[in-house]
């Protein structure tokens, strides 16, 4: 089993080259997993404490749990990933993933890269570096299309959390990547390589100094 870890700002096209590699690989070769989903489940507060929480810190990520998956996975058993819900900030209760053991596991998510024992765990690390900019446009779009913030809202969150946890965390983690795509979606060159690489891995080809 080969672990893919893609780590990066918020709206850098992390998704983007998972969706990317896993399309060209083919769907039923690879198991997807987004960090996203193990947000800390704060279904005890009220609404207005959760919206106070600060969501861009590595802390607000139930990493324990995401670690004990990937080691189920990788003992060739089935685990089950929370689905979080942006709008309430909290777990549904109702629903689960169901993640399968396959030869290759692609993790996507914020803060794939800070969390030492996460990232122990994976066999290759990508940080998708993409330009400040173009990465807000991105989620300001993303938080009010999909998660149904006011613009306001969204400004608030970027200056006092979203932009300091990014220079904290985020950024300095990516220190620790095998491989740096620029631009996440938009590099086809960085895209393929990635591709290429789990590639040979599954064709049974561990050597990678051609490359």
């Amino acid at each position: 089993m080969l672990i893919i870890g893609i780590a990066g700002g918020t709206g850098s096209g992390k998704t983007t080259v998972a969706r990317s590699v896993i399309d060209r690989l083919g769907k039923g070769k690879v198991t997807f997993i987004s960090q996203d989903n193990y947000y800390k489940d704060h279904s005890e507060l009220t609404m207005e404490e959760r919206a106070l929480i600060n969501y861009d810190h590595p802390f607000a990520f139930d990493n324990e749990l995401l670690i004990e998956h990937i080691a189920e996975l990788r003992a060739g058993n089935t685990a089950y990933a929370p689905v979080y819900d942006f709008t309430v900030h909290a777990r549904s209760k109702a629903e689960s993933i169901e993640l399968k053991p396959n030869n290759i596991i692609i993790i996507e998510g914020l803060h794939v890269l800070s969390d030492e024992k996460l990232r122990e765990m994976l066999d290759i690390k990508v940080f998708v570096d993409t330009d400040p900019d173009v990465r807000i446009l991105r989620r300001v779009v993303r938080d009010i299309e999909e998660r149904g913030r006011s613009i306001q809202s969204v400004h608030q969150q970027y200056l006092s959390t979203v932009k300091p946890m990014h220079e904290a965390f985020i950024e300095p983690s990516k220190k620790y990547a095998d491989l740096i795509i620029p631009e996440g979606g938009e590099n086809e060159v960085g895209i393929q390589l990635l591709s290429i690489l789990t590639e040979k891995f599954l064709s049974g080809d561990r050597d990678w100094s051609d490359l």
